[in-house]
């Protein structure tokens, strides 16, 4: 069974509170384990001895091969944060989630989630994990409740010990089936997700079990009771293909932006090198990483310019996409920072964007006076106004810089929705995937009559229509 479908159920289904969706977290929103981060992470700061390293292995040999007890190697992990400020741990899982763990949640698995959440069905993350680990996804997801393992405290500092069971095996059945009596939720007309074997009691608890790329006793199981088995898609990983694509794509839009250079000094017309340069070095790049364009809405990248265009921001590739669907009279504007980032600055010495700092306020309004001169001249600006790229395709806070150029330059604003860039090249990552990039060019937006004042309720608002049409996207099974 396929996730589309499984959507489309759920949307044809009854809605309502009283229905729950109850999410494992470790290979069922997340691919792998989120604890790896965490182990990791302290045995690069030398935070595990040899002891506690040692007992680790032989828990972890014991519990997964021997047939021995699997939460043990959990007791030892546990025992080993004794001592450690509860504060601290918080902060080092929003760290690794934003630096590791955000990058594994699964496209499709958040899909579902949000199929639930329109619903308005009451949404759980259930799992064997600490808070620690599930509450920055579950956030990032909009899952407000969750059924963990709760560590110990005591004043602020972690004991070692557990603070009841560890969901693990029935358990986190019996958690799951206690939070439905707590909260009103019919368990006969609830959904379940997972993919291990010890959660087969779990999802024998709810009326409509899903096993999620399910471990062999969990397919045996589904295969038995008649459980719908989804394989849900990974996040990518870069592979030759995708390393020597990136390779071409940097060395095709250096030829593009070098060509329109050289174009511009024969014709002696700077402009002219720019609009050849650009989109030769975008389409060049984009080509040799095999990336392609879905575009919707193309005709209102032309229908008002110049223009100020924003567009929301999750990959190092975003810059790459609106150079080729701009493609000519248009320029960037950036924080200072950027200045200095060699993505950059190769096609900023082409380019000529500005960039504001705004901790010197004379000089960012000569900056800005000398860009909304451009602008009315004929240059479009190009914008994320979320100012740096999300850790997930979830929206982060608008900025109002781009608004307060469109009222001064008295242009309007035209959103382009960005679906997918981040699949094909995460945040972080420095190697492009292979893939589709689908985009959405939404109608301009007249700001004649925006003024400063209006400007908090002006950008939430377009920052919701970009939140619509990620949710609902056009021509989409869900839309």
């Amino acid at each position: 069974m396929n996730p589309e479908d499984v959507i489309a159920e759920i949307e044809a289904g009854e809605g309502g509170a009283h229905i729950g969706a109850f999410f494992d977290l470790d290979g069922t929103l997340v691919q792998g384990y989120t604890v790896g981060a965490f182990y990791s992470d302290r045995v690069r700061r030398r935070e595990i001895g040899p002891g506690e390293l040692a007992r680790t292995l032989v828990a972890a040999l014991d519990g997964n091969v021997l047939g021995g007890n699997p939460t043990k190697m959990g007791d030892v992990s546990f025992s080993g944060l004794a001592g450690r400020n509860v504060d601290e741990l918080v902060e080092l899982g929003e760290r690794l989630f934003v630096q590791k763990i955000a990058g594994t949640i699964r496209t499709q698995a958040r899909d579902l989630v949000r199929a639930h959440l329109r619903m308005g069905h009451t949404v759980a993350v259930a799992s064997s994990a600490t808070r620690f680990q599930i509450e920055p996804v579950a956030r990032d997801l909009g899952i407000e409740h969750v059924l963990c393992t709760e560590v110990e405290s005591e004043n602020g500092i972690l004991t070692g010990r557990l603070d009841g069971p560890m969901l693990w095996g029935e358990p986190k059945a019996q958690a799951v089936r206690k939070f439905a009596r707590d909260n009103g939720i019919e368990v006969s007309t609830s959904h379940g997700y997972a993919n291990g074997d010890e959660d087969i009691p779990f999802l024998s608890s709810v009326g409509r079990p899903h096993a999620i790329n399910p471990h062999r006793g969990l397919a045996e199981a589904a295969a038995a009771q008649g459980w719908p088995v989804l394989g849900l898609r990974e996040p990518r990983k870069a592979g030759l293909r995708s390393l020597l694509g990136t390779a071409a794509a940097l060395a095709g839009f250096n030829v593009g932006l070098g060509l329109g250079a050289a174009l511009g000094t024969i014709n002696r017309d700077r402009r002219f090198g720019i609009n050849a340069g650009i989109p030769l070095a975008c389409d060049s790049a984009l080509a040799l990483a095999g990336v392609r364009l879905s575009v919707r809405g193309e005709e209102n990248l032309w229908r008002a310019r110049p223009a100020i265009f924003i567009a929301n921001h999750q990959s190092s590739l975003d810059a790459l996409v609106m150079g080729s669907l701009l493609r000519k009279d248009f320029t960037a504007v950036g924080k200072k920072e950027a200045r200095f980032d060699p993505r950059v600055a190769i096609g900023g010495v082409l380019l000529d964007p500005a960039f504001i700092d705004r901790s010197n306020p004379e000089q960012a309004k000569i900056e800005l006076d000398k860009l909304i001169t451009r602008i009315r001249s004929g240059t479009s600006i190009a914008i994320f106004p979320e100012g740096t790229r999300s850790a997930t395709p979830e929206l982060g806070r608008f900025k109002k810089g781009a608004f307060h150029l469109a009222i001064q330059a008295g242009v309007p604003m035209v959103p382009v929705v960005l679906r997918n860039t981040g699949e094909l090249m995460w945040r972080r990552s420095m190697v492009v995937n292979p893939g589709t990039v689908e985009v959405c060019v939404l109608d301009p937006i007249p700001t004649g009559d925006w003024t400063p004042d209006k400007l908090d309720t002006i950008t939430a608002e377009v920052r919701q229509r970009f939140a619509d049409t990620l949710e609902r996207w056009p021509g989409s099974s869900d839309a």
